[in-house]
């Protein structure tokens, strides 16, 4: 599980999609497979936690790494390319962001 903290070493992504509330839920069910049966796994994973709006037009993903190369390899395995095409099929698009946590209070 994700702990946000001012003194976190490692890497922050946030990723938001957007879509339709005929999608939300299968796009949701594809994320949360996708964490489950893959990038929980990976290497410098540290924890995530998936949050949809009241709308079902959006859905915000942060995750939590070891190391920016850690996420980075993960996005380029060929499991997870192949999931990233499917997700983009469900939504408008997505964006992951790396951040540095600046505050927590």
């Amino acid at each position: 599980m994700p702990e946000i903290a001012k003194n976190f070493n490692g890497q922050t992504v946030i990723c938001t999609f957007e879509m339709t509330p005929a999608t939300a839920s299968d796009l949701m069910e594809a994320l949360q497979d996708a964490y489950e049966n893959c990038i929980r796994r990976q290497p410098g994973f540290i924890g995530a936690g998936l949050h949809m709006n009241d709308a079902q037009t959006r859905i915000a993903n942060y995750s939590q790494w070891a190391r920016r190369e850690d996420y980075q390899a993960m996005l380029r395995t060929p499991e997870m390319r192949e999931r990233n095409r499917h997700i983009a099929t469900l939504c408008r698009g997505f964006e992951p962001v790396m951040y540095e946590v600046m505050g927590a209070y």
